[in-house]
C-alpha cells in the first residue's frame, strides 16, 4: 500500500534559507524506505502559529494526505509553537505516538522530557510532531514506524481495527 505523506518544517532560519533542512531529508528517506510513503507535499514555514496551522489545514484538506510529519518547534523556546498549532487544527488527539517517542528517547537522553510534541487526527489524516534535529527525527520515527501502516490503514478505512481488510 502506498501512503501519501507531507512534511512540514517549522523553522525561522530554514524559512529564510539560512539553514539546510536536513531533518526533512531524514524523514523523506525513512518514510519512502520503511512504509512505502510518497512525499507529495513539502514546505518550510517560520515558527509562526498561524502559518503552521494554515499549512497543516491545506495539507489535510486540499492535498488529502494520509500522514503529516512536522519537524521543529516542539521544544521549550518561546517561538516553539508547533504543538499549539497542531492542537488547534486536529479533531482528536492520538497521544500514543508522542508518548512512545518520548519513552524511547528518554532511554537515550533525559532531555527528551523537554519535548512537547503532540499527535492527532484531522479528518482522515494523522499528524505527528517530530523534533527539529536529524538525530531526533531518526530516533523518534524509529520508535513508531512499525505502527504507522496499521494506524494509517485504520484511519483511512483501508483495513479494520484488528488488522483485517475492510
Amino acid at each position: 500500500m502506498r501512503w501519501k505523506v507531507a512534511i512540514l518544517t517549522a523553522s525561522d532560519r530554514g524559512s529564510r534559507g539560512e539553514r539546510e533542512d536536513t531533518s526533512a531529508q531524514v524523514i523523506r528517506e525513512l518514510i519512502e524506505e520503511e512504509i512505502n510513503g510518497e512525499i507529495i507535499e513539502y514546505r518550510v514555514v517560520p515558527d509562526e502559529k498561524d502559518e503552521i496551522m494554515a499549512a497543516l489545514i491545506e495539507m489535510t484538506d486540499y492535498f488529502k494526505v494520509d500522514l503529516i510529519l512536522t519537524t521543529g518547534g516542539t521544544g521549550l523556546a518561546p517561538r516553539d509553537v508547533t504543538p499549539e498549532a497542531t492542537l488547534e487544527v486536529i479533531d482528536r488527539q492520538a497521544p500514543g505516538f508522542a508518548e512512545a517517542m518520548r519513552m524511547i528517547s528518554m532511554q537515550k537522553t533525559p532531555r527528551a522530557m523537554l519535548s512537547r510534541a503532540v499527535s492527532g487526527i484531522r479528518g482522515r489524516t494523522l499528524i505527528i510532531n517530530l523534533p527539529g534535529s536529524p538525530k531526533g527525527v531518526s530516533e523518534n520515527l524509529a520508535a513508531i514506524m512499525d505502527q504507522l501502516p496499521h494506524a494509517l490503514g485504520i484511519l483511512t478505512g483501508r483495513e479494520g481495527d484488528h488488522g483485517y481488510e475492510a
